[in-house]
């Protein structure tokens, strides 16, 4: 990750220039600790030891950056990390247990180098293993198994001076000179190699971190466009549902009053049926009574005509007057004969008259209720009319609200 190398980097900075204060040490006293490591090797990993003294490898060729650095030059944070704590938990000696855990795991693959392989053994495949914590993890559980002790650190420091010492007294100052000054030389070009080996990942590091804020920089834009999209969408649909609220209100006020007025035209329309029937009813009764009475008088007339022989000698059995009046009638009484004949005449014109009346008035009934139904037809076809009209734009509204809801909520 772009932040964890950046941290490496840090950190890397940090122990550059703050462990030779905690160490307190000079070149004199990095190559004491050189000494022990390879003592150490030769107590822990004797035939390694073996190995490196007949390549001609030396512990301050690969392990310089380790001690300088405390190992965060090419490893991982995490075992960074583990290190720091055991360093602050069990004091400076941890550096020997990490390194000797190092070499020892490292073993197989470094007996079957030579020099040159061993040292780009030390600069890639090493750290390039430990990026797996499950292998990190293995490494500094072996780092804690090995004990050693700070009396058996003291002994090799002691060794060391005193060889030191030999050195110094068997040496001419200039040949001991020249001998420091070559080593100092080699050591200055070893370290300005690592200096620049970090340089170099710190410029990656940097290049990487452009590139990644970039890209960030990049999406946040893009998220920041799609806020301001999803915002604006947001308040267009708040503005939509509060239309369609507004929509809603006014068509449930629409049905309120559309439902109000068809209760108002059927409850009009109840009472003109209610009308209608009640004169439909009256004028049966009245017909019925009338056709009652025609009938009544006609009864009476038709009995007075049988009653009286002259006249029913006028009538035949429907009542209908007979066409030719019997040539035996008495001459004598042809006047009495007219006079019953134009009674009777005036009685049939007024009973045909009054026949008349009786079916004009039968008629005049008729047509009013025919009017009454053709009316009433009207009435209820304006009713139908109504309740389908307020049914479908009911209806239309609804599909329309439940339409607009759909896509709103699609």
């Amino acid at each position: 990750m772009p932040e964890e190398q950046a941290f490496s980097v840090l950190v890397k900075i940090m122990f550059d220039y703050g462990l030779r204060d905690l160490f307190k040490q000079n070149f004199e006293d990095l190559h004491c600790k050189f000494f022990q490591l390879e003592r150490l090797m030769q107590e822990y990993i004797p035939d390694l030891y073996n190995h490196f003294l007949n390549v001609g490898l030396e512990a301050h060729m690969y392990a310089s950056q380790w001690f300088l650095t405390l190992f965060t030059a090419k490893f991982p944070l995490y075992m960074v990390f583990h290190i720091i704590d055991l360093l602050l938990c069990e004091g400076i000696s941890v550096i020997f247990n990490v390194a000797l855990a190092l070499l020892k795991t490292s073993k197989d693959d470094l007996i079957q180098t030579d020099f040159e392989g061993a040292l780009k053994f030390f600069r890639v495949p090493v750290p390039k293993r430990y990026r797996s914590e499950e292998n990190a993890k293995k490494l500094m559980e072996l780092a804690c198994s090995m004990k050693i002790s700070q009396k058996k650190l003291k002994k090799f420091e002691k060794e060391y001076h005193t060889i030191r010492e030999q050195q110094e007294q068997q040496e001419a100052p200039i040949e001991r000179y020249e001998r420091e000054n070559r080593r100092l030389q080699e050591a200055n070009m070893r370290l300005e190699q690592e200096n620049d080996d970090l340089a170099h990942e710190l410029v990656s590091s940097k290049i990487a971190l452009r590139k990644d804020l970039d890209n960030a920089e990049e999406k946040a834009d893009a998220l920041n466009k799609e806020l301001l999209l999803t915002k604006q969408k947001l308040v267009d649909s708040e503005d939509e549902k509060r239309r369609l609220e507004e929509e809603s209100a006014q068509l449930k006020e629409m049905c309120r009053r559309e439902l109000d007025k068809s209760e108002s035209e059927i409850k009009k329309n109840g009472s003109i049926i209610g009308e209608y029937k009640q004169i439909c009813s009256q004028l049966s009764e009245r017909l019925e009574k009338q056709q009652s009475a025609n009938r009544g008088e006609l009864e009476k007339i038709r009995v007075k005509v049988e009653g009286c022989d002259k006249c029913s000698s006028l009538f035949n059995k429907e009542g209908r007057v007979r066409a030719a009046v019997s040539a035996a009638a008495p001459p004598g009484g042809s006047e009495e004969t007219d006079e019953e004949k134009e009674a009777l005449k005036n009685q049939l014109r007024e009973m045909e008259l009054e026949l008349a009346q009786t079916k004009l008035q039968l008629v005049e009934a008729e047509c009013k209720i025919q009017d009454l139904e053709h009316h009433l037809g009207l009435a209820l076809n304006e009713v139908q009319a109504a309740k389908k009209t307020w049914f479908n734009r009911t209806l239309s509204s609804i599909k329309t609200v439940t339409g607009a809801q759909g896509k709103e909520s699609a």
